[in-house]
């Protein structure tokens, strides 16, 4: 008997192995008319209503540990899938959903993930256009690519007699779902959560799934925001249990009271039931401080499909929220039925706080924030808009470490974790509803925003942001949209969000411009990129009663974030104006390895057949570069933002100024170090702490310092520094705030160079060749050209390629923006073009030597522009000091980006050592981060990598430099008495691209340059200047450069020497001398 069983088993497992597939080719297939995916009044199809984010435990412990994955209600679908992609729907497999059909020969690809990221289709990056024809609600059949993805799953035997939701994260950009071969749903959204019921669908055992995702839709006409176009499930699926009878919604609130000093908790529950009977239900609301239980309220509701229920609870003296101080509490809700049994809890993490508009200025907690924020896309350089916690974290942590307080979520709703995270170490957000419509215009008669046909397309895109965030103390105001027009659409979504949502400030940029809609729909003037005088009109405006928060601001596309604190005086000025985000935190650069194995990042236009739309690198604008490196414009932001400022009063008795800038933060909880240094040695150092020093507080703080003695030609230097000896908010312990760099004495008397120590020199004149000579050194000037050839001394030569005049840089991106190249490009290789007209060589003395050289600068025609004269002195002492005067022939001419000299040296001589601003590159109107101290680097290390090459690595304010070999000889570069400089492996071609890269380019893939087309050369290009004009900042695309920080004038002249040294050199006292 046993033996027949077994062989029944056997065949029926035979049989079960020649399971039949098929292709259904030859099936015909209806396609709906219109299509769902151009249908604006179609989002979804029996997708479930929005609700706050939540887990269903079991018990109370897993509820308040709230490890989401360990609940067992909640299994994973993230993982590999079956996939299969099509360029177009009617390529794409029309019953593929079928259990049967043959998938054997499909590919896997994980979930989530972006398909272009997987190596299917092409990835586009488009600003304002649609990368489709666009004829809203229309989508271009022949191109509309379609992934199919499939996989199977079980449900847990204990999941008997529970509804059972699948949940996707996003999905871009629309999406149909089967469950064992029965359409469920479709959604819309690429960024929001979309969840369905599949009780009905399952089955026992295995169960498959079926997703079919398009890339576009007419939901994609909501969607052009400036970023990657991407395609796929981009965020994590999950199955999630319920009870029959559960927790539908809830909303918490946690508001101040009675002056700020006390909590008040109101909470709403909607319940739901899928039992066709009344249910008796006892619903425990439960508030935790760590795992003490400090409120609990049980309340009875009888419910029939659905029921509703509030609690509300005062708090004396509690811990309240804010960035600063991040409090949170636990909030449990548990459903019980009539025995007291637990049919389901969640939690979620609350905060008492209350955001509120009074005299045209938002207060938190009663107090007036400046809001010190950042843009922030959803970008991982190599998974694209998949974003993983590792990241969440680090962009926190970059971010609170450079002194940011705020994010907004631009340009749509970011993942769940994101928001739970800002909640536990403190940003400010500005939620973004996923509506940007910028490729139509702003035309109040055009755009969608005021089309009746939209309306459902826009108000669903907002009421589920809302509905799913919030719970979250981080979120502060909601934002209904980003550059999408302006209409009655907006003004209806308004209306909505204040009914639903009394608590928060609702802002849009673009209400009020060019709309149908009149009305007040708005309650923050949040514009974008204004200009300084703008800011500061609209303060004195008495009439402009909104507070004024720039949504976006300083431009940081490259090398840019200039003129970064003029901006922060002018809001520091005007209580109504109450700060901005930074456009914006992340370079969107996508990681690619070319052929020589180098690994390098991609922007606009790098991908597909040429010709397809793209703005090329104009997704480069980031505080940070894709792996979130901080930038130099960081720094430069770290030290604007910081909130501790110090103000010199009486620097002889260490007498300064000390303002908390903080809202909520005693600057007892700071140790204050610091330091005097003189030519980069500590004379004295020391540490204090500033007990009771309370929020918004000032007070005056001595700092225990000596005043010194100046000694000839020395500059004294205090130097304070913030930290604290704890982490904070995930940034590490021992970390610097907040610093301030003041110069407490100096004596500019310098030492005059000793006349015995000046040898005598002898010149030799042979054709246009020039000798001046010296014990141990030899100088070679070709006087026809005009142009020093040789540096020898003792027997090394110095110079690879003499000084010329330089009054050009590698354009950066902002000079693209406002047309840089036209406007001054005359001055692109001026000092090359240069007509020599006088040459004179004269001895006033034995040990010197005087060489002039006058010279015309014509412009690309022959006509003169400017005149130009350079005179070295040559001392016996191997000292050179070189003069320059410069005069523009009249005002007509255009002004120069730079003034200075250009040379080459050995590429041995790449060790540098310099006694100026850094450690970090910066600029005339990015320098305030930039320290004055002596640096140790090398020429390698000074190349900034930005992935558009440009502009980089330039130095202000230096005393001396000196460019060395590895035996430490070397050539000391001496300002008189400050000068700015570069000293790159590279020269200005190497950094320069073939026109302005930040627009559609039809020839992008050849015109594109990235960091790999720079090869290291076997030189030292050293420019030594009096300065060249500012980064910029306020836009990257017309904004010129400050006035104050450009080089207007029509005469120049500045002075710096040059002097051959050895290791056995005292450097500093070679650099003091004075000829």
């Amino acid at each position: 008997m046993k033996r027949i069983l077994f062989c029944f088993f056997l065949i029926a497992m035979i049989f079960t192995s020649c399971k039949k597939y098929s292709k259904y080719e030859g099936v015909p297939f209806t396609e709906k008319e219109p299509r769902d995916w151009e249908n604006p009044a179609l989002n979804q199809y029996n997708r479930e209503d929005p609700h706050a984010t939540m887990i269903s435990f079991p018990d109370e412990a897993g509820a308040l540990e709230a490890i989401k994955t360990n609940s067992p209600n909640r299994l994973s679908l993230d993982g590999i899938w079956k996939f299969y992609w099509v360029k177009s729907p009617d390529q794409r497999p029309y019953w593929f959903f079928k259990d049967d059909y043959d998938t054997r020969d499909w590919k896997d690809t994980d979930v989530p993930s972006n398909w272009q990221r997987r190596g299917y289709d092409v990835p586009i990056y488009v600003n304002i256009g649609y990368p489709f024809k666009m004829n809203p609600p229309f989508i271009h059949h022949e191109w509309n690519p379609v992934g199919s993805y499939k996989r199977t799953f079980r449900v847990p035997s204990d999941w008997k007699n529970k509804e059972v939701f699948i949940h996707f994260g996003a999905v871009s950009a629309a999406f149909y779902v089967w469950i064992n071969e029965e359409l469920v749903g479709y959604s819309e959204d690429s960024k929001m959560p979309a969840e369905f019921n599949i009780t009905k669908f399952l089955k026992p055992g295995k169960n498959n799934v079926s997703v079919e995702v398009y890339r576009w839709s007419d939901g994609s006409y909501l969607e052009d925001q400036d970023f990657w176009r991407l395609s796929g499930i981009q965020r994590s699926v999950f199955l999630h249990a319920r009870p029959k009878s559960y927790i539908n919604d809830f909303f918490v609130v946690g508001d101040l009271e009675n002056n700020y000093n006390d909590g008040l908790l109101t909470l709403d529950v909607s319940l739901k039931s899928s039992l066709p009977e009344s249910q008796n239900l006892v619903v425990d609301a439960s508030v935790y401080d760590g795992y003490e239980k400090v409120y609990t309220e049980s309340k009875n509701i009888s419910i029939t499909a659905k029921g509703h229920l509030s609690f509300r609870k005062s708090f004396p003296g509690i811990k309240k929220w804010s960035a600063e101080k991040p409090n949170l509490y636990s909030l449990l809700i548990a459903v019980k039925d009539n025995n007291g049994n637990i049919l389901e809890c969640v939690s979620v993490k609350t905060g008492f706080r209350k955001i509120e508009i009074v005299n045209s200025q938002v207060l938190v907690n009663g107090v007036a924030v400046t809001f010190k924020g950042t843009n922030l896309h959803e970008h991982d350089d190599n998974n694209g808009h998949v974003v993983d916690e590792a990241m969440i974290l680090k962009d926190i942590r970059v971010m609170k470490s450079h002194n940011i307080n705020a994010v907004r979520t631009s340009h749509y709703p970011q993942q769940e974790l994101w928001y739970e995270m800002c909640d536990k170490y403190g940003l400010y957000l500005v939620d973004e509803a996923n509506v940007e419509s910028h490729g139509i215009g702003y035309d109040k008669d055009v755009t969608i925003a005021d089309k009746p046909e939209w309306e459902a397309s826009h108000l669903d895109r907002m009421q589920r942001m809302v509905e799913r965030d919030k719970n979250h103390p981080s979120v502060i105001f909601w934002s209904m949209g980003n550059e999408a027009g302006d209409g009655n659409n907006f003004l209806k979504g308004y209306k909505w969000i204040k009914e639903r949502d009394k608590t928060r400030p609702v802002q849009y940029e673009r209400a009020g411009h060019f709309t149908n809609a009149p009305e007040r729909h708005t309650d923050i003037w949040c514009p974008m990129y204004p200009k300084i005088e703008y800011l500061e009109n609209y303060a004195k405006d008495k009439y402009q009663d909104m507070p004024l928060i720039m949504c976006e601001y300083a431009h940081a596309m490259g090398n840019s974030t200039g003129n970064f604190k003029d901006y922060r005086d002018v809001i520091e000025k005007y209580p109504k104006l109450q700060g901005g985000f930074i456009w914006d935190w992340v370079d969107q650069g996508l990681l690619e390895t070319n052929d020589m194995g180098e690994k390098y990042w991609t922007y606009g236009g790098d991908y597909g057949e040429e010709g397809i739309p793209s703005d090329g690198n104009f997704c480069l604008n980031g505080l940070t570069w894709p792996d979130r490196t901080p930038k130099p414009g960081l720094k430069e932001v770290k030290k604007v933002y910081q909130y501790i400022d110090f103000e010199p009063v009486n620097l002889k008795d260490g007498m300064i100024r000390v303002r908390n800038k903080y809202d909520f933060t005693s600057l007892s909880e700071f140790t204050f170090g610091w330091e005097l240094t003189a030519d980069g040695a500590v004379l004295q150092s020391g540490t204090i702490t500033l007990p009771d020093f309370r929020p918004k507080a000032e007070a005056l703080v001595q700092i225990p310092v000596k005043e010194p003695a100046p000694a000839p030609g020395t500059e004294y230097f205090l130097n304070i520094k913030a930290m604290r000896s704890d982490s904070w908010n995930l940034v590490p312990e021992d970390h610097v705030y907040a610093s301030a760099q003041f110069l407490l004495a100096s004596n500019e008397k310098l030492p005059a160079a000793r006349s015995d120590e000046i040898s005598v020199l002898q010149t030799k004149t042979t054709g246009s060749r020039l000798e001046v000579a010296g014990p141990d050194m030899k100088i070679v000037f070709d006087l026809a050209k005009g142009r020093m050839e040789s540096f020898l001394y003792k027997e090394m030569e110095f110079i690879k390629k003499g000084p010329e005049p330089d009054f050009w840089r590698p354009p950066t991106d902002n000079d693209y923006g406002y047309g840089m190249v036209s406007k001054l490009g005359v001055w692109k290789k001026a000092g090359e073009r240069v007509v020599i007209a006088k040459a004179s060589v004269n001895q006033p003395d034995m040990g010197k030597v005087v060489v002039s050289f006058s010279y015309e600068i014509p412009d690309s025609t022959g006509v003169k522009m400017a005149g130009y004269v350079t005179i070295y002195t040559i001392y016996g002492s191997g000292d050179v000091v070189i003069k320059n005067q410069f005069a523009k022939v009249s005002d007509r001419v255009p002004e120069i980006p730079r003034m200075g000299m250009q040379m080459q040296l050995p590429e041995e001589f790449g060790n540098l050592k310099w006694f100026g601003r850094g450690p970090h590159e910066n600029y005339s109107d990015r320098k305030t981060s930039a320290e004055v101290g002596i640096y140790v680097s090398t020429v390698a290390d000074q190349y900034t990598p930005y992935i558009r090459p440009q502009e980089n690595g330039y130095k202000t304010d230096t005393r001396w430099l000196l460019l060395s070999n590895d035996n430490e000889d070397g050539l000391l570069v001496t300002g008189d008495p400050l000068i700015c400089f570069s000293a790159l492996n590279y020269i200005h071609d190497d950094f320069e691209s073939p026109g302005k890269l930040s627009q559609y380019r039809k020839d992008a893939r050849t015109a594109n340059t990235h960091t790999p087309d720079l090869k290291p050369r076997d030189l030292v290009n050293l420019n030594v200047d009096l300065g060249q004009m500012g980064v910029g900042g306020d836009d990257s695309w017309g904004a010129i450069i400050h006035p104050k920080y450009r080089l207007p004038e029509r005469r120049y002249e500045y002075s710096f020497r040059l002097r051959p040294v050895t290791k056995d050199d005292d450097i500093l006292k070679l650099a003091k001398q004075k000829f």
